[in-house]
Order: C-alpha cells, then structure tokens, then sequence
C-alpha cells in the first residue's frame, strides 16, 4: 500500500476505535463481553492503531503544502500551554473523566483547571497537533496531527454529550459551572480563575518537561524542536 494511503487508513482506524464508544455499538460490545471487557478491547484496538499511525507517518514521504519555514515558532510559544494543560488534567479531580462521576456530588466539582476548561487533556492534545500541523506544512502530518486534532474536539462535544445523556442533573450543574472553550466559563462570570488551586508545582512540573522535550526533540523525532 501506498505509503500516504496507510496513513490515511491508520488515521481513520485509529479515529473509529475512539467514536465506537459514542454509537450504538459499544453496548451491543459492552453487552457480549462485559464492560470490563469492552474497556479492555477499546484500549488495545487505540494503542493498536495509534502505534499504526505512528509507524505510518514515519515511513510517510513529505509532501509540503505550504512554506511552514516561518512558522517553526509555533510550538515554542504554544507547548508549553498544552503541557500545563496535560499536567493539570493528569492531576486534577475531573468529574468528566473515567470513573470520577461522583465528584459531581461535591459541593465544589469544578477546581483548579477544570474551572478553565473540563476538558484539559483534550485541550492539551488539541494545542500540541495544531501547532505541529502549522509548523510541518505538510499533507502527511496533516494527516497524522490533524486526525489527532479531530479526535480531541470531537471527543470533547461526544464525552459532554454522553455525560449529559446519563448522568442527568448532576452534569447539568456541573456544565452550568464551566466551559468546553476555555476561559468561556470565567468570561461569563459562570466561573472565577483560582491559580492556588492549580499551584506552581503543576505548572513548574509542565514547564520542566517542556524543557526536557526540546533538548530531546531531536533523538526521539530525528528533527530540532528549534
């Protein structure tokens, strides 16, 4: 197969193992052989064709479609924001993550960065592919970060979508507290930004792996962060 074809094919592998979960289909899986079973199965056919993706675009040509030389800036400015992003969904109560529903029950379910966003991973990994899409300008990373970059924003309007659909008052508190977009919450007035609650060390945690990238761009993706 063409090698830009196997991407396209591992890209939309990779998109369709993530939107099963928003159709009909996973309770028919989920049905067959367990909720436990479904996570199981999900989890390997993602990593599956997420190693897919990667092996694809690394064997990819490169097809250019605009000059991005001049754009090589945008990731310095923009990961280190996509970072804290990560940090802070990684180690912040989020009620609209696996597993943490009953954080909806607390009298303050929104803290730290999910008054910014209750999407923070999603915004992290949405933040990292754009950046790289602009600064390669090239049909396969397009292929590679944009899917990435779909996956995220679409995950964010299906996972508020099911939340919605089965968790009921509760997430309707919740989403009348904060925001997809954001900041949309806090420009609302809906929310307040309460830095303490996020704290130096998630943000000095972030910063210190963004440093740690740049020197290590180069041995881990062959090219310069720089």
């Amino acid at each position: 197969m063409d090698p830009m074809a196997q991407l396209a094919v591992a890209t939309a592998a990779f998109l369709g193992a993530h939107f099963v979960s928003s159709t009909p289909l996973r309770a028919g899986i989920a049905g067959a052989i367990g909720e436990r079973g479904y996570l199981v199965a999900y989890s390997v056919a993602a990593f599956a064709a997420l190693g897919w993706m990667i092996w694809a675009y690394g064997r990819a040509p490169f097809q250019p479609l605009w000059p991005a030389s001049g754009l090589r800036w945008v990731p310095l400015v923009v990961m280190p924001f996509a970072l804290i992003l990560a940090a802070t969904a990684y180690s912040t109560r989020n009620p609209s993550a696996i597993g943490q529903a009953r954080a909806l029950k607390s009298e303050t379910p929104a803290r730290g960065m999910i008054r910014v966003t209750r999407h923070p991973l999603m915004w992290g990994i949405m933040l990292w592919a754009a950046a790289h899409v602009l600064a390669r300008g090239d049909l396969a990373s397009i292929l590679f970060f944009g899917g990435l970059l779909a996956l995220a924003g679409l995950g964010t309007v299906a996972i508020d979508a099911r939340k919605a659909r089965t968790l009921g008052d509760d997430w309707r508190r919740f989403a009348a507290l904060t925001s997809n977009l954001p900041f949309g919450a806090i420009a609302s007035g809906r929310n307040r930004f309460v830095f303490g609650e996020i704290g130096w060390k998630r943000v000095g945690a972030a910063l210190a792996v963004y440093v740690l990238l740049l020197a290590a761009h180069p041995f881990l993706f062959g090219a310069r962060a720089y």
